[in-house]
């Protein structure tokens, strides 16, 4: 029997997805910190394509967090 791990077991998928798209752009600075950034100032003149954004590259930053909590709490 094959034993399959879902995607919150899988550390190194959520990894990979973390370095590539969690943190893509690298330059200047990674996409997710400029868009915490200006939510944290109060997301003056933010479209709901900004949005979208901000919920594709933190994604893999809630995976990991959650993924870490799983582990520890083991």
């Amino acid at each position: 029997m094959e034993s399959s791990k879902s995607l919150l077991d899988n550390g190194a998928l959520i990894l990979m997805a973390i370095i590539t798209l969690g943190l893509a752009p690298y330059v200047p600075e990674p996409h997710i910190w400029g868009k915490v950034k200006w939510l944290l100032g109060g997301g003056e003149g933010m479209s709901s394509a900004d949005y979208f954004d901000a919920i594709m590259h933190g994604t893999p930053w809630i995976l990991g967090i959650i993924y870490l909590i799983r582990r520890f709490r083991k």
